[in-house]
């Protein structure tokens, strides 16, 4: 019998369909009141349908270094010039109330993560169904991301592929239906019982 919460770890490549995963495991009725997405801190400007509070903390970077050099930051990263960082406080309450938390993190922070809380993290890398796929699944998601931003996001794709083998679960999301399935039993497989 677990007596704390578990930590999922969702990473991959900038639109590989992490975010819109987590959405479905949270929406679930039978798992959405065992489950909270953990809600980062972040630099960068808000875009369009976005709420502060549920998608990101929206801060200026002087806050952001303030709560940083304050310890309130469980694991952060500098990522196409803006800082993201994960609110220290949120984890440790949630996890203490026996909640399941979600995160949609990089690569960096999903080590860190694991290296923090080692028996408490499940890590699970979603690929996209091709590298190919991702330029417009990223113009899709937001209309007015630059060429330039697309291609670094690329370029970084292909390195995060390589580090997939690191982590617990590799789950391909060519059908977003399917993949679903996949990740709420690998959900399922360490929260019951």
């Amino acid at each position: 019998m677990q007596n704390r919460g578990i930590i999922f770890v969702v990473s991959g490549p900038s639109g590989s369909g992490k975010t819109t995963l987590v959405q479905g495991v949270l929406k679930d009725k039978g798992l959405k009141n065992r489950f909270v997405r953990s809600v980062s801190f972040t630099t960068r400007l808000k875009r369009t349908g976005e709420k502060q509070g549920r998608d990101y903390f929206f801060i200026s970077r002087t806050e952001f270094e303030a709560n940083l050099k304050a310890k309130k930051i469980l694991e952060w990263t500098k990522y196409l010039g803006y800082y993201y960082g994960t609110p220290k406080e949120f984890v440790d309450k949630q996890l203490k109330r026996f909640k399941n938390l979600f995160f949609c993190i990089d690569l960096k922070g999903a080590r860190n993560i694991k290296r923090i809380y080692p028996g408490d993290t499940v890590t699970i890398f979603i690929r996209p169904g091709s590298l190919s796929d991702l330029p417009l699944r990223i113009r899709r998601r937001c209309q007015a991301t630059k060429a330039e931003e697309i291609k670094k996001r690329l370029s970084l794709a292909k390195k995060e592929m390589l580090a997939a083998k690191a982590f617990d679960y590799q789950l391909v999301n060519k059908n977003l239906k399917e993949a679903l399935k996949e990740l709420k039993e690998i959900v399922l497989a360490h929260t019951s019982g």
